[in-house]
């Protein structure tokens, strides 16, 4: 079990950006357009519409970017080239991907087997979804994690800020003082690193991500958690009239989410709700599967599939991940978070 207790970890404090030295390599600022003789007027409407890097930008449509107030064609064209010599988003060679793929942080479970079945942790610039049914211990990582990404990283934490959106109204801020005693860290500081924001409608919860980018691009973060990602969309959305445009509008949300991953080298944990598969086989007593359809399925880089065990228990099972093989990890939900079981 993990226990950090030693007297100068006590109070574990976040790095500020400047002592971060790779930090700027990872995303190039918006402001970097003006000095490209970009108006500071559009890279004002820019922030305003959430667009925060050039990064950022590359990653938007020109079709989008010409529903920003103000923006014509030709400015957008413009504002496209500059960005584009600033920002190299063209091909690069396996061995320049090998060396981007450095940069990925692997953020402890705070179980040790747990951590061995992900490769290390839970990985950063991708998307890591769980699905299970209730009590599987979804959100008790979720919980674990707040506390896990803001050790240093030579803690296999991430040393950084954590972004929490809840949509079923389960972040207990209470659960993260043990946890944090666990890991040796101050709760009052822990807790002031973790940003809040409980949604009610799917466009809500879209908009909460829009936000975002403001905050990732001035303060480090390391994590953003989604709990859960279907739950409003399953409620705004009925009937199988709705169903194509629900799917469309959650393929939209799962894109935002990516293209944060990849933009602020954060992690993104979301979970995920079951639902009944009645063609699901008639060897297994009670057939489920994610809800979310394809849609959810391919935008999700790793898929776990909790499960009860016995007493405290928990099994975890690598379902889908480009890199892992297909295997089960046992852990326990503990007063301290996600611990490794005890027989």
């Amino acid at each position: 079990m993990l226990a950090f207790k030693s007297e100068e970890q006590s109070q574990l404090q976040l790095v500020e950006r400047e002592d971060i030295e790779d930090e700027e390599d990872l995303f190039e600022a918006i402001d970097k357009l003006i000095s490209h003789g970009i108006n500071a007027g559009d890279v004002k409407k820019l922030q305003d519409a959430g667009i925060y890097t050039c990064n950022g930008l590359m990653m938007h449509t020109k079709k989008s970017l010409t529903g920003i107030k103000g923006l014509s064609e030709a400015k957008v064209e413009k504002i496209c080239e500059a960005a584009e010599k600033i920002v190299n988003f063209g091909y690069i060679t396996g061995s320049d991907a090998l060396l981007r793929r450095k940069s990925v942080i692997r953020i402890t479970t705070g179980s040790q087997a747990l951590d061995e079945l992900l490769g290390g942790g839970i990985e950063t610039l991708s998307i890591t979804e769980a699905f299970g049914e209730f009590r599987s211990g979804k959100t008790q990582l979720a919980h674990t994690l707040c506390v896990s990404t803001q050790l240093p990283t030579n803690m296999r934490g991430g040393n950084g800020k954590v972004a929490y959106i809840d949509t079923e109204g389960t972040f207990r801020p209470d659960r993260i003082v043990p946890i944090a005693e666990r890991f040796g860290m101050d709760a009052g500081a822990v807790l002031d690193n973790i940003i809040y924001a409980r949604a009610y409608t799917y466009e809500h919860q879209y908009n909460l991500l829009l936000g975002l980018a403001a905050k990732m691009s001035e303060e480090p973060f390391r994590l953003l958690i989604v709990d859960s990602v279907i739950a409003l969309f399953r409620v705004d959305f009925t009937g199988r009239g709705e169903l194509a445009e629900r799917q469309q509008k959650l393929a939209q949300m799962l894109s935002r989410l990516t293209k944060i991953a990849e933009e602020f080298n954060v992690a993104v944990y979301m979970t995920n709700q079951v639902i009944a598969d009645p063609g699901g086989g008639m060897f297994i007593s009670d057939p489920k599967k994610p809800a979310g359809g394809h849609v959810l399925a391919h935008a999700a880089t790793i898929r776990l599939m909790f499960r009860k065990g016995k007493g405290e228990q928990r099994v975890c099972k690598v379902f889908d991940a480009p890199n892992l093989p297909e295997a089960e990890a046992v852990f326990q939900i503990t007063p301290g978070g996600i611990a490794d079981a005890k027989d």
